[in-house]
């Protein structure tokens, strides 16, 4: 198969590239080292493969809709706010 074939048909069945997707892979990997181990959003950033720290802060900022450090804040307090309900 080509690599033109196989662009088409990855685009056809995930609705994305495969350097979107894998941009994806890493925001949402990201997010859940940054909420499991704690992790800063650089810290998050080089281990899911980011050689930049920007580069990461805008790929996630485009991905889900707000800065890392926001983001993760925001799901830490939604987490607690769960956990004190119940």
């Amino acid at each position: 198969m080509s690599r033109s074939t196989f662009h088409a048909h990855f685009k056809a069945v995930t609705s994305m590239t495969p350097l979107e997707y894998r941009s994806h892979l890493r925001v949402h990997e990201a997010r859940r080292l940054m909420l499991a181990e704690a992790l800063n959003a650089a810290d998050a950033g080089f281990r899911v493969g980011y050689e930049s720290a920007s580069q990461f802060s805008r790929d996630y900022a485009r991905i889900l809709g707000a800065p890392p450090a926001r983001d993760a804040q925001r799901l830490r307090a939604g987490a607690q706010a769960a956990t004190q309900a119940a």
